[in-house]
């Protein structure tokens, strides 16, 4: 289904299909974690991301109880956008030899799968105030905290000598 497909009618109908993107987005991400944590060499930045997988699990947690709120089947729809940052964070972290090269690698994937989720969720939390959900809107605001923390704690490790240690 194309964002403007007719199956999205209303504002409702556009919340739920945007749902059902994140939801699957989180799932690969969470699938892709991994690959990330092997790769990794720095151990702050290791642990960083083992402990964001354990977050993601409680993002996917809080989509599903927001589905369950809102009355709407918990699916996910195919999310190019999410495909194609994962992918291109997967090609690079293989073309990448350096170990220090790579954990500045692996922070600037991160970093642009945090940005895309903090841009969803952001629209989400106010999609779902429009539409009177204030109990949605709690729940994407706590995942929406949880990826502008993780993206912060990036930042943190690039600047403290991530990327200084690449250079």
């Amino acid at each position: 289904m194309g964002i403007f497909s007719k199956d999205i009618k209303t504002m409702d109908d556009l919340f739920v299909h945007t749902l059902q993107d994140m939801y699957y987005a989180e799932k690969q991400i969470h699938k892709s974690l991994p690959k990330m944590i092997d790769k990794a060499t720095d151990p702050q930045l290791k642990q960083g991301l083992v402990t964001h997988r354990g977050e993601t699990e409680g993002h996917i947690k809080r989509l599903e109880q927001v589905f369950i709120q809102h009355g709407a089947e918990a699916k996910g729809v195919d999310c190019p956008a999410i495909d194609g940052i994962l992918e291109e964070a997967d090609e690079v972290l293989g073309e990448v030899a350096d170990k220090q090269v790579v954990d500045a690698a692996i922070i600037a994937c991160a970093q642009a799968v945090e940005h895309y989720e903090i841009t969803r969720y952001g629209t989400l939390a106010a999609w779902a105030k429009q539409l009177g959900r204030n109990d949605c809107a709690t729940l994407l605001q706590q995942n929406l905290d949880e990826e502008f923390a993780a993206d912060k704690k990036l930042t943190k490790l690039a600047e403290a000598g991530i990327n200084r240690q690449a250079a």
